[in-house]
C-alpha cells in the first residue's frame, strides 16, 4: 500500500484497539508504526497485540514498525490517613521516608534518590503541576516545603521536580523486565522515559546490544539541556509534551517542540511529535481546530511522526482518529508552503559520501523530474540520509534486512520494501525499476534514480548514483 503522504503516524494500541480487525483497519486508515504502552498492561497483553500486527503485516505485505514505550521511574507521595487533604497556600508541608499515613503536615515520599537530589530553592510539582511547593529545608530523610500554589491533594499523585538532575536511573526494576521481554518478542523500538543525560541512553544501548533502535523521551528540561548529546546517541527521539509541558512553563513547550525537531533533523535522526494531538477524539468523532491546527504545525516544523496516545488505545474512535489525523497531514502536504519550508530548513551536509549522494540523488530527480529515488540499505543509514533530504520525489528504501525496513516505517518519507540485495548492476537496475512499477510509484517511460553501494550488500558503502528507465534499457551511469 503506497501512503499518499510522507509524514508517519504512530498509533497506540490498548483495550479500544487489539483485536485483529481493528489493527488492521487502524493500518488501513493510515497507521505506520504500532505503540506498545509498557505503563499498561500484562506482558500477555503486549505478547498479543505483538502477535496481532506481525499478522497484519504478513497479510499486508508491508513492514510494520513496533514500538515498545518503557514506563519509567514514577515519583508519587504516599496514602494519606484520613483522605485527600488540601493545602493552603504559604503552609509548610513536609515530604519524608517515614513508611506511615500522611496528614495535613506531612506525607511519606519513597523515594530517597529525588530527597538526595534537593537542594533549597528546589521547586516540587504535584499532580500533573496542579500544585507547587518550594523547598525550603532539607536534613537527612526529608524537606520541609512551603506551599505556593495550594489545593487538594490525595494518594499516589505525581511528582515532577523540573530544576533538578535526580540521582536515579530512568531504567527501573520493572522497566528491565519489560526490556527484556520486549526485546524477546521482537519489537523494532525501544521509547525510554525520564532521559535527563546521555548517559541514560548509553546504559539502555549496552543492555539493548543492537536488538532494536533506541528512542530518546525528551520530557524534562535536563534533557533539553543535553540535547545535543542525548540525540547524538539515540537512534531517534520523541518530543513527550505530556511531563515536558508540567516540568517546564506550558508557554514554552511550541519553541522547546521546534528546538528538539530542529535538532534531531539536523543530525538526520528520526523525531516524534506525540501526546494530546487529538485529545478531544478520545470522546468526540472530530478534533477541535484547535487540534487540527496543532497536527499541521507539527509537520511544518518537520517532524518525522506524530503520535496518538489515548485517542487509539482507550477512545471511542480509534479509527476516526488515525483517519483523521492522516487526512491531516495529506492536506499540509500538499500546501505549496510545506515544501518551501522543508527546503528552507535543509541542515547542513556532512563531509561523507553517503551525504553527497542523497543531496546529488535529489536534486537529479528534481533536475530529471524522476518519479521515485531507490536507495539500496542494509543498516538503514543511507535511507535516513535520503530522509534527511526532505525532497519532494517519494524515496524507496529495499533492504534484504526486514528488521531494518521495520525501524525504517518510523522515518519521513521512506517506503520500506523488504527484498533480495542486487547481485550485480544489472540486478540492481531491474530490481529497482521493477519494484517501483509494482508499489505504483513509476510506469513504464518514466524515469527513477538509483543509489547503491559497491560492493554489493555491504553497510555504508554508499558510492553509486545512477538513472533508469522503467521498462526500457537504463541510461548511462553518473
Amino acid at each position: 500500500m503506497r501512503r499518499l503522504r510522507k509524514t508517519k503516524i504512530v498509533a497506540t494500541l490498548g483495550p479500544a484497539s487489539s483485536t485483529s480487525e481493528i489493527v488492521e483497519t487502524l493500518y488501513n486508515a493510515g497507521a505506520d508504526v504500532f505503540r506498545l504502552n509498557f505503563s499498561h498492561g500484562e506482558h500477555a497483553d503486549h505478547k498479543e497485540r505483538y502477535d496481532t500486527i506481525r499478522a497484519v503485516e504478513a497479510l499486508q505485505g508491508r513492514p510494520i514498525g513496533i514500538l515498545a514505550d518503557l514506563q519509567g521511574p514514577k515519583i508519587r507521595v504516599g496514602v494519606f490517613k484520613d483522605g485527600p487533604i488540601t493545602l493552603e497556600k504559604g503552609a509548610s508541608f513536609q515530604l519524608d521516608l517515614e513508611d506511615v499515613p500522611g496528614d495535613a503536615s506531612r506525607v511519606n515520599f519513597p523515594h530517597p534518590q529525588v530527597l538526595s537530589s534537593l537542594e533549597e530553592g528546589s521547586i516540587l510539582l504535584l499532580d500533573d503541576g496542579k500544585l507547587k511547593l518550594v523547598v525550603k529545608e532539607i536534613s537527612d530523610g526529608k524537606a520541609v516545603c512551603e506551599v505556593l500554589i495550594g489545593g487538594k491533594l490525595s494518594d499516589r499523585k505525581g511528582v515532577n521536580v523540573p530544576n533538578a538532575i535526580i540521582n536515579m536511573s530512568p531504567l527501573t526494576d520493572k522497566d528491565r523486565r519489560d526490556l527484556d521481554y520486549a526485546l524477546e518478542l521482537g519489537v523494532d523500538w525501544i521509547a525510554l522515559s525520564f532521559v535527563q543525560r546521555p548517559d541514560d541512553i548509553a546504559e539502555i544501548k549496552k543492555l539493548v546490544a543492537g536488538r532494536a533502535a533506541v528512542m530518546a523521551k525528551i520530557e524534562k528540561p535536563a534533557a533539553v539541556e543535553h540535547l545535543e548529546g542525548i540525540i547524538e546517541l539515540a537512534d531517534a527521539v520523541m518530543v513527550a509534551r505530556g511531563d515536558l509541558g508540567v516540568e517546564i512553563p506550558m508557554q514554552k513547550v511550541p519553541a522547546v517542540q521546534k528546538k528538539i525537531i530542529n535538532a534531531a533533523k539536523e543530525a538526520g535522526k528520526p523525531v516524534i511529535v506525540a501526546t494530546q494531538m487529538l485529545e478531544s477524539m478520545i470522546s468526540s468523532p472530530v478534533p477541535t481546530r484547535a487540534e487540527a491546527t496543532d497536527v499541521a504545525n507539527a509537520l511544518y516544523d518537520g517532524a518525522d511522526a506524530v503520535m496518538l496516545s489515548a485517542e487509539s488505545a482507550a477512545g471511542e474512535y480509534p479509527v476516526e482518529a488515525v483517519t483523521m489525523m492522516s487526512d491531516i497531514a495529506v492536506e499540509t502536504e500538499k500546501d505549496p508552503n510545506y515544501s518551501k519550508i522543508m527546503d528552507a530548513k535543509h541542515g547542513e551536509l556532512e563531509a561523507t559520501t553517503a551525504d553527497a549522494i542523497s543531496a546529488a540523488a535529489a536534486q537529479v530527480a528534481n533536475t530529471i523530474g524522476a518519479t521515485a529515488i531507490v536507495t539500496y540499505t542494509t543498516s538503514g543509514s543511507t535511507a535516513l540520509r535520503a530522509s534527511r533530504e526532505r525532497g519532494e520525489t517519494p524515496v524507496l528504501a529495499l533492504t534484504p534486512a526486514l528488521p531494518t525496513a521495520r525501524r525504517l516505517a518510523l522515518a519521513w518519507g521512506l517506503h520500506c520494501v523488504h527484498t533480495s540485495d542486487a547481485k550485480n548492476f544489472s540486478d540492481m537496475v531491474e530490481k529497482a525499476c521493477n519494484t517501483c512499477f509494482k508499489e505504483g510509484f513509476a510506469r513504464p517511460g518514466e524515469r527513477i534514480v538509483i543509489m547503491a553501494g559497491v560492493p554489493f550488500g555491504t553497510p555504508g558503502s554508499t558510492n553509486i548514483l545512477r538513472i533508469a528507465w522503467v521498462g526500457e534499457k537504463p541510461l548511462s551511469g553518473l
